[in-house]
């Protein structure tokens, strides 16, 4: 920015607010590591090797501990549990509670956490109708295979699912893929080690219907049938898809045991147990506890399928932006060309050079100017109050067409209004004090403008010291980002930005846009918009190259991009009414505008949430498929920027810079762009920042 800060403006500044953002990336990364644990819900049987069978001490299907060894031991004879797992589930535990009730037998559910913070009335159900609940984890996790802090979360989450849906823990815990007692592995025998250490009693099972599911119901009813007079703990399942043959089973298996003799109980019951081993009521802490667990499980729920709503359609688009602006960049090629075709204008010309302590590269970019290939040119240098030297500099030059005009700081816009009206020339070429312009750059920018219809003509502006990882970030964003948009936007007819480094005006159009405005900090996009809503068009000249000097460190850089992003946010707000305009203002509202604020605004806003997504996707287990996605967009990004390269006749060999552009420039600029954000909607007032200049600006012969 070649102009400075009115010395008598009171800014107030704005905070970062850092840990307002890391609070909601915590948040979002907790959310989402609660939907992995609820998603990971599944039934049916271990998939993998086989492994080989351990031997359990003792003879049946309930673990527990004594004297500090693992030991087991079976139902009384005669007697039958009936178990359930997988539940809650809204529609087919109720059908199989209304069997119970009818057939007045007691049952054990083994509950899921996860689906016990959605179905907590079901839970409180079975409760009232005299069952007891269990543990069955927290997301139905086998937890002979999880770590060992994996397993302990899922018992301690399991449990605050039962406190949280129905007031109540249970000392009763049956694994997720559990085997009957003769078909343990070692591994298997570890984790009821661990279980029981833990003060569980597990419970395995004797008979699994699920072993002998064949088509048809009567399967079922005629393999549960009761072998001998053993005691019998009967697995069922109340979750995990379609339970109807279940429901269909259930009064045969009922009257098949009955037959034989058999009591039903529940497991705690069976065991001779206080009935309250199984559903013992919880109060204070752990029922609080509970209860905000669920509460926050939905929440996050809501949360994470919101963001996923938003961020997924967002990251399509997108994709589907670069894809179109890699298809339309032909054919603004050729819409450049016929542009340049026919006739040669050669109007007057006057540029306006705005200039605040650019003593380093003033002298050079005036000499550009003077050694241009365009007759008659006039060029003013407004110093805006600069104590360097800048405008003694120029004045020794002793350039013939070369005015200087002093005036007390008042900022870029003021001195360039000031250029306006002492100019002599109607058509306006504007530039900044460190942009360097090509002999044949003013001939190529000022021909779009022998059509009287064309108010404004942006340049191509192209980073001028690429030496180093940051100079060849912002080189690439450049050629295959802004230069990109601008073809694509100029084959919609609303470009809203003409880049104060480089752009033609037609002082009409300007005048008609009410002049260069001090209402935003960002000027050039301001005066664009006021243009296009005043009825002229604006076009881009991609061969009119103007080579200017990007910040070359973090610091100036930050707060180039802050400048811009709360500037983008001014200009958007101003000009909102766009919308209601005719002609090229409505284009400029209904294309321009949400163009503008969906590429400047809300994709860098949702950046973080997508590589917090990345990074949950990684830590779960996801990272082929994460990996995947990142490399196709790669390999999108790469194509594009090649093709950006080709098209304004530049090397491919920055390219190798763009892969690790994704891991901290990418970073770096949508975090500045939420603290834009931030800053605009706490209406602060953000100060213009002058930038370090090194004059390290190089021009390819």
């Amino acid at each position: 920015m070649s102009a400075g800060t009115p010395s008598d403006a009171r800014h107030r500044r704005p905070k970062a607010h850092w840990g307002l953002l890391a609070i909601t990336m915590l948040a979002v990364l907790v959310a989402l590591l609660l939907q992995s644990l609820g998603t990971s819900v599944g039934t049916g049987t271990r998939t993998g090797q086989i492994a080989q069978r351990a031997e359990l001490p003792g003879n049946g299907a309930i673990v527990y501990r004594e004297d500090g060894r693992l030991v087991s031991r079976g139902l009384p004879d005669k007697i039958v549990a009936l178990t359930f797992d997988d539940g809650p589930d809204p529609r087919w535990t109720r059908e199989i509670l209304r069997v119970l009730a009818r057939e007045h037998v007691p049952a054990t559910f083994f509950v899921v956490g996860t689906r016990a913070a959605y179905n907590a009335d079901v839970v409180r159900q079975e409760l009232e109708q005299g069952h007891e609940v269990g543990n069955h984890t927290w997301s139905h996790a086998d937890l002979s295979t999880v770590p060992v802090w994996r397993r302990n979360l899922e018992l301690s989450l399991g449990q605050l699912g039962l406190a949280g849906s129905a007031h109540v823990t249970s000392a009763l815990l049956r694994p997720p893929y559990s085997s009957k007692p003769g078909a343990l592995t070692a591994r298997d025998l570890r984790a009821l080690e661990a279980e029981t250490e833990a003060g569980y009693v597990v419970v395995l099972s004797d008979r699994d219907t699920d072993d002998w599911r064949r088509p048809g119901v009567d399967a079922i009813e005629a393999a549960a049938a009761p072998p001998d007079t053993r005691g019998v703990v009967l697995l069922l399942h109340d979750g995990g898809g379609d339970r109807s043959e279940t429901v269909a089973a259930l009064p045969g298996i009922i009257r098949s045991y009955r037959a034989a003799g058999f009591t039903f109980t529940t497991v705690s019951g069976g065991l001779g147990l206080p009935s309250t081993a199984g559903d013992a009521k919880v109060d204070g802490v752990p029922r609080l506890q509970g209860a905000s667990l669920l509460a926050a499980v939905r929440i996050s729920n809501v949360f994470v399928t919101g963001i996923g709503w938003l961020v997924i359609p967002f990251a399509l688009i997108a994709v589907l932006r670069t894809l179109l602006a890699m298809l339309v960049a032909r054919r603004h090629v050729r819409l450049s060309s016929a542009r340049l075709a026919g006739d040669e204008f050669l109007p007057g010309v006057s540029v306006l050079v705005p200039a605040y302590n650019e003593a380093v590269g003033i002298e050079r970019s005036v000499q550009s100017l003077v050694a241009s290939h365009y007759p008659g040119l006039e060029v003013v240098v407004i110093d805006d109050g600069s104590t360097d030297g800048t405008a003694d500099l120029v004045d020794a030059m002793g350039l013939r067409n070369v005015r200087v005009i002093r005036q007390v700081n008042g900022g870029k816009a003021a001195a360039l209004r000031t250029g306006t009206r002492e100019s002599s020339n109607d058509i306006l070429v504007m530039l900044d004090g460190d942009t360097v312009f090509e002999p044949d750059t003013i001939r190529k920018l000022v021909q779009p403008l022998r059509d009287p219809r064309v108010g404004a003509v942006s340049g191509n502006t192209k980073v001028g010291n690429r030496r180093g990882l940051l100079g060849r970030w912002q080189h690439l964003e450049y050629v295959a980002g802004f230069n990109l948009d601008r073809r694509l936007l100029d084959l919609l007819r609303c470009i809203t930005t003409v880049p104060g480094a480089a752009g033609a005006f037609r002082r009409s159009a300007v005048l008609a846009a009410g002049g260069l405005s001090t209402d935003t900090l960002a000027e050039d996009t301001d005066i664009t918009m006021g243009i296009l809503r005043a009825g002229y068009e604006v076009v881009h000249e991609e061969r009119a190259r103007a080579w200017t000097e990007a910040p070359s460190n973090l610091t100036d850089l930050w707060r180039q991009r802050w400048r811009w992003g709360y500037g983008t946010l001014q200009c958007i707000w101003k000009h909102r009414g766009a919308v209601r305009d005719t002609g090229l203002g409505r284009r400029l509202g209904w294309f321009g505008l949400p163009y503008m604020l969906f590429a400047q605004v809300l994709l860098p806003v949702l950046a973080p949430v997508i590589d917090i997504y990345a990074l949950h996707g990684i830590l779960t287990g996801e990272t082929r498929q994460v990996l995947l996605v990142w490399l196709s967009y790669l390999a999108l990004q790469l194509a594009a920027a090649a093709y950006a390269l080709r098209l304004d006749g530049e090397s491919l060999r920055p390219l190798w810079a763009l892969p690790l552009q994704q891991f901290f420039y990418r970073q770096l600029i949508y975090l500045v762009v939420i603290q834009s954000v931030v800053s605009a909607l706490s209406g602060a007032h953000l100060p213009w920042h002058k930038l370090s200049r090194s004059g390290e600006v190089t021009v390819p012969a």
